[in-house]
């Protein structure tokens, strides 16, 4: 049944088989233009549904008379069905063609050539050529099928008339042809589930006899959410990577109600398929109800300060939206708070003494996620202030594990590499003050006499003595625990900076970070502190290190439970 909107539009999934009438595609349209991959698309779309209901991409008329119609968007569709259809009648695998005709505003001859598909014409201009090499297509694909042709021809046949089906679109009469034509293609906006279902819920609350017309109410409210939505820090903390590029946002409200796979895997409008039942088995106040209560859950999330941050965590490592929406059903706001540590926790999976055995080399992942706990839950943990963590910036940012203080340069190969690591440390040890002034004043001499003349073998060896001397010699048991690729020598910082920097000591990153923070630049707080040396005690602080004491100091204030992550570790198992 159709469903008309207070702005006079129709909606409706109608199987391909009942499509009839007459089509007229205007002059403001291009020809026929699908080649082999689009076609050969259709075909196996359609045969792959094995006869499951499966919605085509929507066909856009406005009506053009008694069973006429002005095909606004779908052109390339119904003409790749229409030439299905001659085909099977043609190879006698069906007895009747197509239930609809195809007529050009600027191109009589197509619509003759639709019925003849002469191979003789195909070259006489575009629109043949392309006709003709999808009737080939079509062809070919029936072909690979063998001795099975005429079965699969049947099925085929069936699933046109018994499951395939378009959404159809009968556009306001009012609206100007060429205007929603543009719309639907320049750059390729496709109607979208949202879009579809909108107008779906909008002509099923007209009212009637003894029914409140709630289309205004529904419109405004549907406006608000999505005006809510777009606030780039609500949908930082909720939108996981499925929804991230959704062009409208009240379309993770939608996907999370529907239920079902996410990202490549979910069926094309499986949203609007799987709401338009529910629409139709209950009513339509009872659907929006549950998008309006979705909304409200959202906004509560982002108002309630805890919430706002271990959920924007987890979505941030890659938890679904949906998946969390599951964990507060019937759920308390405490009850869900301590879900929410659980799952935190579960996706942590370390102990404490896990935490002080990582790697950079080989805990990469657990590393990052760690780091961005901590900076999370350092930020979550300053009660007395209003300031959030960015999930908006980290969404927006590329980052990247850094050690704190880099003892070796051997992964840079290139001379321009090697020349921005000399300059980059000749800058900080011409100020450096807490060395031996005979051989600072060694160093930078040599570092002016490289030069342009500089190879792989004449940068190790100064980029070793350089480093040495920003690293403070320590044989201790507790030096030799805490290696450099050890976590308590790793944080978090932007992606993008040079190489050279990337493989600097302490100092240089020192400078660096301060020279950003002084700009303005977004610094991950932890980041920040570590290389103000926030977490070392006073009386122990060496500025231009990055000693023993600091790192051990650093990776006491990650296990700690009160700012650090110690709150979401899992107890050590004790040996038996």
């Amino acid at each position: 049944m159709a469903d008309e909107t207070t702005d006079g539009a129709l909606l409706e999934l109608k199987l391909i088989g009942d499509i009839a009438g007459s089509f007229r595609v205007a002059r403001y349209q291009r020809g026929y233009r699908w080649g082999k991959l689009e076609v050969e698309r259709l075909l196996n779309d359609i045969w792959e549904s094995k006869g499951t209901p499966y919605s085509l991409q929507p066909v856009v008329v406005k009506r053009d008379g008694e069973a006429a119609w002005e095909l606004v968007d779908g052109q390339q569709r119904l003409t790749t069905l229409f030439l299905i259809f001659v085909f099977m009648q043609r190879e006698r695998l069906q007895s009747s063609g197509a239930p609809y005709s195809i007529t050009y505003d600027t191109r009589p001859d197509s619509e003759a050539y639709l019925q003849q598909l002469d191979a003789d014409r195909a070259d006489s201009n575009i629109d043949f050529f392309h006709l003709h090499g999808a009737y080939e297509c079509i062809r070919a694909w029936f072909d690979t099928h063998g001795a099975r042709r005429q079965y699969v021809a049947n099925k085929f046949y069936g699933y046109l008339f018994e499951s395939v089906r378009v959404i159809w679109y009968e556009a306001p009469k009012g609206l100007d042809s060429t205007t929603l034509f543009t719309r639907l293609n320049v750059g390729r906006i496709p109607l979208t589930d949202a879009e579809l279902l909108k107008a779906l819920l909008l002509s099923r609350s007209r009212g009637g006899a003894g029914a409140t017309d709630r289309t205004h109410e529904i419109a405004a409210q549907w406006d608000s959410i999505e005006r809510d939505l777009q606030h780039p820090d609500v949908w930082a903390f909720v939108a996981d990577d499925a929804a991230a590029d959704s062009p409208t946002r009240i379309t993770l409200l939608l996907d999370t109600l529907a239920g079902g796979p996410r990202g490549r895997a979910r069926p094309r409008f499986h949203t609007f398929d799987v709401l338009r039942e529910k629409v139709e088995q209950s009513k339509p106040e009872a659907v929006w109800n549950q998008v309006v209560q979705l909304h409200a859950l959202v906004l509560g999330w982002y108002e309630n300060r805890d919430h706002y941050h271990k959920i924007g965590y987890l979505v941030a490592i890659g938890q679904r939206f949906s998946d969390l929406v599951a964990l507060a059903s019937g759920k308390t706001k405490s009850e869900f708070g301590a879900v929410l540590d659980g799952r935190i926790r579960e996706t942590l999976d370390l102990t404490p003494s896990g935490v002080t055995a990582l790697s950079y080399e080989s805990d990469t992942q657990k590393c990052a996620r760690l780091l961005l706990l901590m900076n999370v839950e350092t930020v979550r943990r300053m009660k007395d202030s209003t300031e959030r963590y960015s999930f908006r910036i980290h969404r927006r940012q590329a980052w990247s594990l850094e050690h704190i203080h880099a003892q070796h340069a051997e992964s840079l190969t290139k001379a321009e590499q090697w020349k921005e690591w000399l300059r980059l440390h000749r800058a900080a040890l011409a100020d450096f003050r807490s060395v031996d002034e005979a051989r600072r004043d060694e160093l930078l001499r040599r570092i002016d006499d490289v030069g342009d003349k500089i190879d792989r073998q004449v940068f190790q060896e100064l980029a070793r003595d350089v480093a040495a001397t920003f690293t403070l010699a320590d044989g201790s048991a507790a030096a030799a625990a805490h290696s450099v690729h050890s976590v308590s020598n790793l944080a978090l910082l932007a992606s993008g900076h040079n190489s050279a920097l990337s493989n600097a000591v302490f100092e240089v990153k020192r400078r660096r970070i301060l020279e950003l923070d002084r700009q303005g630049a977004y610094i991950p707080i932890c980041t920040r502190q570590v290389f103000l040396k926030y977490y070392t005690d006073a009386d122990a602080q060496q500025v231009h290190f990055w000693s023993t004491q600091d790192r051990e100091a650093y990776l006491v204030a990650i296990l700690s439970a009160d700012g650090g992550v110690g709150a979401y570790l899992k107890p050590e198992v004790p040996l038996s």
